[in-house]
């Protein structure tokens, strides 16, 4: 090996473009983190005669948009009672704001087993580790998960732990699948709350009235079913199917690439199911891709087999649209894409790419991972059209039992490392859609290998590494 070869131009080209790459990188990073500053400045800016009693600090940290969704009705009811509130993402969130309320209310997601959202990562490392003097401090923790999985509370019960350790009163309530009785009693501790703050603030100026019932879910509409399809017959692997739904007024509600659609089967009405939106607007339809499921026992899933084979064309059912803020497109829908996925996951990949295509753009690359090229290439002939006419720029697909071979998506990535760092460096944008365990671990931890753990992280602190992971 001659020094000549080591420091080649070739060589030095490529190590300055990653500099530069990264440096852009990091720029994109404070200029992300000035924007939901300035944004949070602005959800904050309430009149001051609207601002009375202590100040009410409210903390989500939120992985699909739901505990989003409760921490701003909660803000917005205590603002309506008068109060003053500073509403915070977690990754906004530092010691100096706790230091600056006497009360909080946290209300935090947990993703798989025991893990906190991808935005709360920088709190997780330099703010749970420290202490603070919180002495004094008031707070209550609503923590959101999926009793299917063994911690699906954890992150919640880690936040609450830390709190105490530091000398706060915290309580702790989780919530299994948003299940409307707990989160009636989370309702009414905040109106306590709401009760408690109006006695603090005296009776200088009158203040309004509490609404009691203010945690409404979000409004559902009418669809009836017209179209089911199975898109892998003869697979070895859970039947998967497409299922189109048509407004029953005629007029869709409004949604973006990357939402969710929630709905209740009849058979367990007081638990909402979330189904990533296949489709978009335009389409006319709204779109979900569903994986029949087998529980121990042999029997099928309660929502996956209703949906597949239960619920008759024509029929009915109530659906609601849901903001998936963490996962839509954004300002990122100016970058390239890297849409990594598996089986159903594909949905909300699919979503991304026909708006972009509809935007008139075909800077995407899709690493698709299934069972079968012969029984499992969902959707294989839609996505080779949009390969064709360059709406799509490139499609891997992994197969994981094809004849001897085992490939899954990692893998992929692993072996296109070159051609992942370079899009990276064209300012490419991650998203993951599908099953945490096997997919998504294993991309992460490829994605790791392949840009550098301070790469990944600081994709993620950007908004440009999302995942929408089960």
């Amino acid at each position: 090996m001659t020094l000549d070869w080591v420091v080649s131009p070739a060589r030095l080209a490529g190590a300055a473009g990653l500099v530069f790459a990264y440096a852009a990188l990091c720029a994109r990073v404070a200029w992300v983190a000035r924007q939901k500053r300035i944004d949070i400045a602005r959800d904050n800016d309430v009149p001051g005669n609207q601002a009375q009693g202590p100040a009410v600090l409210v903390v989500y940290a939120s992985q699909t948009g739901q505990a989003e969704g409760i921490a701003r009705e909660s803000a917005r009811m205590l603002r309506e009672c008068g109060l003053r509130v500073t509403l915070l993402p977690i990754d906004g969130l530092n010691k100096a704001h706790l230091a600056g309320h006497e009360r909080s209310l946290w209300i935090v997601s947990t993703t798989g087993e025991g893990d906190a959202p991808d935005h709360a990562l920088r709190f997780v490392q330099q703010v749970l580790p420290t202490n603070a003097d919180l002495r004094g401090h008031h707070a209550q923790v609503l923590a959101l998960g999926d009793r299917e999985y063994q911690q699906f509370c954890a992150f919640g019960e880690q936040i609450q732990q830390w709190l105490v350790a530091q000398g706060a009163n915290s309580e702790l309530l989780c919530v299994d699948n948003m299940d409307r009785a707990t989160l009636q009693t989370w309702q009414s501790r905040v109106n306590a709350l709401a009760r408690e703050c109006q006695g603090d603030a005296g009776e200088s100026q009158p203040l309004p009235a509490l609404r009691e019932d203010w945690l409404l879910a979000p409004a559902s509409r009418m669809f009836t079913l017209q179209a089911r399809r199975l898109l892998n017959p003869g697979s070895e692997g859970g039947a998967l199917y497409g299922l189109d739904w048509v407004a029953a007024n005629g007029e869709l509600p409004e949604w973006q690439s990357g939402d969710l659609v929630s709905l209740s089967v009849p058979a367990d009405p007081e638990h909402a199911r979330d189904y990533s939106i296949a489709s978009i607007m335009a389409d006319g339809y709204l779109q979900m891709l569903v994986r029949q499921s087998t529980r121990e026992d042999g029997t099928p899933g309660v929502a996956s087999g209703w949906l597949c084979t239960g619920v008759q064309i024509g029929e009915q059912c109530a659906l609601t649209v849901r903001q998936h803020s963490s996962f839509r497109l954004g300002d990122n829908a100016r970058r390239p894409l890297v849409l990594i996925g598996n089986g159903s996951g594909l949905a909300g990949l699919l979503s991304h790419i026909r708006a972009r295509i509809e935007a008139g753009r075909g800077d995407q690359w899709l690493v698709y991972g299934e069972r079968s090229p012969a029984q499992d290439a969902i959707c294989g002939e839609q996505l080779e059209q949009w390969l064709r006419a360059g709406q799509i720029e490139r499609l891997d697909r992994a197969w994981s039992r094809d004849g001897g071979r085992r490939t899954y998506v990692q893998d992929v990535l692993l072996a296109q490392a070159d051609e992942l760092r370079r899009w990276i460096e064209r300012g490419a944008t991650i998203y993951v859609c599908g099953s945490l365990q096997g997919m998504g671990q294993g991309v992460h931890a490829a994605l790791k290998q392949v840009l550098g753990d301070e790469c990944v992280q600081a994709l993620t602190q950007s908004g440009r590494y999302r995942r929408d992971v089960y």
